[in-house]
């Protein structure tokens, strides 16, 4: 595919916490262990997680000589400009041509958005072929999707991300002559059973058709996700060679959650190359 234009994966959330970074590194890792070239883009440029995951890999490498499969990053700076407009004209020229060195090199680009509504994480959804949302089993995370009425759990109108989603697939059809395909994720599920989990369980998959969304599981509250951070390693390296760290029920599991989610995103060559992982 390099060459004839990557494939874009954004990650994408007005609310922080849902574990975005988490699933930008596994997507990346995962596309990378599976033979693709992949580069990554970090739009968040206050806390730059994605940026400081992929630092800590590198330094990991460095450290313990063990080589691991890197992607090629890049971060969008701040403008220091102080007319917004030129501010946001700028970085969104800063963006553009990072994406573009991508486009010619790798065959997936993955972004992080932050989690706020910014300019440049709205062009960044634009320029999506697939758009990736986590979200906690929460009410309030719901809420960004779509108004429930508190009665009868019945949807009222979506809500303020949806709303900004459909503005963004109608631009960018007319721009690129493309639609966005959209998956939201339930992230960082516990294993137990209440009755916020039972109701999201039952409301999710009716809004899915009315706010044109495919829905998937995600990743389940589990510690070896944010312990793993701190090396920039993630579940899909576990199993290399050189890596001292003992595989656990757990471990298989978080692996398994990773494969899926990349199985359901229904991305080009990606399900003929699965048993790679």
């Amino acid at each position: 595919m390099a060459g004839h234009g990557a494939h874009i994966i954004v990650i994408g959330n007005e609310k922080g916490g849902s574990g975005k970074t988490t699933v930008a590194m596994h997507l990346a890792v995962g596309l990378l262990r599976m033979g693709f070239k992949v580069g990554c883009l970090d739009l968040d440029h206050r806390q730059q997680s994605l940026g400081r995951y992929v630092t800590n890999r590198q330094a990991w490498v460095d450290r313990t000589k063990v080589g691991l499969p890197m992607p090629r990053f890049g971060v969008v700076m701040p403008s220091a400009a102080e007319l917004k407009a030129q501010a946001v004209a700028e970085e969104r020229a800063a963006f553009d041509s990072q994406l573009a060195e991508f486009m010619d090199s790798c065959d997936f680009v993955v972004v992080d958005c932050p989690g706020s509504d910014v300019a440049l994480a709205r062009h960044a959804h634009t320029v999506a072929d697939t758009l990736v949302t986590p979200i906690n089993d929460s009410l309030l995370d719901l809420d960004l999707l779509g108004q429930l009425d508190p009665v009868t759990w019945e949807l009222k109108q979506a809500g303020v991300y949806s709303k900004l989603v459909w503005e963004l697939r109608q631009e960018r059809r007319r721009t690129h002559k493309a639609g966005i395909d959209w998956l939201v994720t339930r992230s960082r599920l516990s294993a137990l059973a209440d009755r916020n989990k039972k109701k999201m369980a039952e409301v999710l998959p009716k809004m899915q058709k009315v706010l044109g969304f495919r829905l998937a599981e995600g990743f389940g509250e589990r510690v070896i996700y944010r312990y793993l951070f701190l090396w920039g390693l993630t579940v899909l390296d576990l199993r290399q060679s050189g890596i001292d760290l003992e595989l656990t029920k757990s471990h298989e599991a978080a692996r398994a959650e990773v494969t899926s989610l990349l199985a359901n995103l229904w991305l080009p060559r990606v399900n003929d190359r699965l048993d790679r992982l």
